[in-house]
């Protein structure tokens, strides 16, 4: 790998981890105009690992104080940010799951073109229905714990390539009636479990399977991740509450109209 491709593939992982728009769709696109071979695992792994760090230092805050308070939370003494915790806990779980049972045919069935363009656009097109869902009231203290289950289950639907991660999760707070801004929180807050759980499980496939190491694109891959993504979260958060999800929703309309036309 270049440094070239590096760069422009760790910017595409940095701002569609976060962003409702579908990683999978976009490390098609320059694969298939480059030329470009597989990226390989410990590319993913790096990645993986900036967009983590982007989250986690972006929310650092808020992470101590739902980790603190959730330790606490043992002794029965409980709090809000206890709470959340636990619920994050909870909405983990199903991805979790699904990943363990469903990884082998999510990886070799359902990578197809075809599927990633067909959940692009179907999923594009439910995003739509909920942001313009009226009834957008609920805070993050408003969630509840059968709410955050149906997020967890819509996190578990978006291991389905195409679907995109934050877009099934604020889609489905929106439908849930959370307001755009609280969605998008929790959203972020959900992926940290998470992706450090795929981090974890992508680092032992490479310790049975070591790849060689050309050290300069793994570097550059894992600062462009982490810098690409900490912007992502940043101006999105500052942008949601004004503009919804109806420029994403445009954008994943006309990105799934390329991919049928070209590529299927």
């Amino acid at each position: 790998m270049d440094p070239i491709q590096a760069i422009v593939l760790a910017i595409i992982q940095g701002l569609t981890e976060f962003l409702p728009i579908s990683s999978s769709a976009h490390l098609i696109l320059p694969a298939q105009m480059f030329g470009w071979e597989d990226q390989g695992l410990a590319f993913d792994v790096v990645t993986h690992a900036g967009t983590l760090a982007a989250v986690i230092l972006y929310f650092r805050k808020d992470i101590a104080n739902l980790l603190s308070h959730w330790l606490v939370s043992f002794t029965g003494e409980h709090s809000e940010y206890s709470r959340q915790a636990w619920l994050i806990i909870l909405a983990t779980i199903p991805a979790g799951l699904a990943g363990l049972m469903f990884n082998d045919v999510i990886s070799t069935s359902l990578r197809s073109t075809t599927v990633i363009a067909t959940t692009t656009l179907v999923f594009g097109l439910l995003m739509w229905y909920a942001d313009a869902n009226p009834s957008q009231q609920k805070e993050l203290k408003d969630i509840t714990w059968q709410l955050a289950l149906l997020i967890g289950l819509a996190q578990a639907l978006a291991l389905i390539p195409g679907t995109s991660r934050s877009g099934a999760t604020i889609t489905a707070a929106l439908l849930l009636g959370l307001t755009r801004l609280s969605a998008a929180r929790f959203s972020f807050l959900l992926s940290i479990p998470i992706t450090l759980a795929a981090s974890g499980y992508e680092s032992l496939g490479l310790l049975k399977n070591p790849e060689p190491v050309d050290w300069l694109p793994l570097t550059l891959g894992a600062v462009v991740a982490f810098f690409s993504a900490y912007a992502c979260i940043h101006l999105f958060l500052k942008a949601i509450g004004r503009m919804g999800l109806m420029p994403f929703v445009v954008y994943r309309l006309a990105l799934a109209g390329i991919l049928f036309a070209f590529f299927v």
